[in-house]
């Protein structure tokens, strides 16, 4: 790998905002906590 790229050149991507789509979704509480738990144990917030 480089150590510096360069984007100078660079455009995003047009289809970024198709790949992904909000949705709202309704768990129970032990599933929160759950991956609550797995993400602290990952040190993920």
């Amino acid at each position: 790998m480089r150590a510096r790229y360069d984007f100078t050149n660079a455009r995003r991507n047009p289809y970024a905002r198709r790949l992904k789509r909000q949705i709202t979704i309704r768990l129970d509480e032990p599933t929160i906590e759950y991956f609550k738990d797995l993400a602290a144990d990952a040190g993920m917030p």
